[in-house]
């Protein structure tokens, strides 16, 4: 059963940074594409940043482009969000997304077959 657990969620202030993690179990994890996606209350689930499965290949969505940084560790099963100049806008429920293709950056929600429940990110201003 796989199973993905994020964690580090909090409450900043804007400029702060903040990292995520996100932790998988029952799964060949070098043979998922990982993603973030975030929600923000009222609004739909979008896409943040994915990385491949070896980690060669990273894709960033516009709005966190130069201040989110994605990686993953391989050997412990966890790929991290690192999030730095948090602005206001970054406020949501963040969570972390797993797809048995391990090859290419998928960009959109529904080419995730995995998800974990969601850490709350809340920036303040």
């Amino acid at each position: 059963q796989v199973q993905l657990v994020e964690s580090g969620g909090g409450l900043v202030q804007a400029g702060d940074s903040l990292r995520l993690s996100c932790a998988a179990s029952g799964v060949t994890f070098s043979s998922c594409t990982m993603g973030w996606f975030r929600q923000a209350p009222g609004k739909e689930r979008e896409f943040v940043v994915s990385i491949t499965g070896s980690g060669g290949n990273t894709y960033y969505a516009d709005s966190v482009k130069g201040r989110f940084t994605i990686s993953r560790d391989n050997a412990k099963n966890t790929v991290y969000l690192h999030m730095n100049s948090l602005k206001p806008e970054d406020t949501a429920v963040y969570f972390c997304a797993a797809e048995f293709r391990p090859w290419s950056l998928w960009t959109r929600s529904y080419d995730y077959t995995y998800w974990g429940q969601g850490t709350q990110v809340t920036v303040s201003s």
